[in-house]
């Protein structure tokens, strides 16, 4: 449960959907005092994978191997009778959209990491092409 998120109610009094929607105004500045008091504790999470991990070191070491491959099998059918496919659109995606998102998550700052997307659809609508000065154009701005 999030106490930024509106969970009290499912609509508002006009019947428009509210619940999970972030709260606004004290409620919401309440609800992000609260969460700065909060602790995650991954203690029990570690002791389950360290539990899983003691398990499988012993296990018969080809079994484990064959159960992972027949657990991957059809994605791996999946993916030979579609690679080509697959290959063509990752190879255009990583010269587009893909490589300008990469660079907004890799230098915009943790609360700003999405492109323009409103300057990237009207440069495309205006007939621009994919440039580096276009995926330059449309990164998040730096606060300095």
């Amino acid at each position: 449960m999030d106490p930024d998120d509106q969970l009290d109610r499912v609509y508002d009094d006009y019947g428009r959907l509210v619940f999970g929607k972030s709260k606004t105004g004290e409620a919401l500045k309440q609800g992000k005092e609260l969460m700065k008091k909060g602790q995650i504790d991954l203690s029990l999470l570690d002791q389950i994978v360290e539990a899983l991990c003691a398990k499988m070191l012993l296990t018969f070491p080809d079994c484990t191997t064959k159960t992972i491959e027949e657990l991957r099998k059809p994605k791996l059918e999946a993916w030979n009778r579609n690679k080509e496919n697959h290959r063509a659109w990752l190879a255009l995606n990583m010269m587009t959209e893909a490589r300008a998102g990469f660079r907004a998550f890799n230098e915009g700052t943790k609360d700003d990491r999405e492109i323009d997307f409103v300057a990237l659809r009207q440069a495309i609508a205006a007939g621009e092409g994919w440039s580096d000065e276009l995926t330059g154009r449309i990164q998040p701005r730096r606060k300095q």
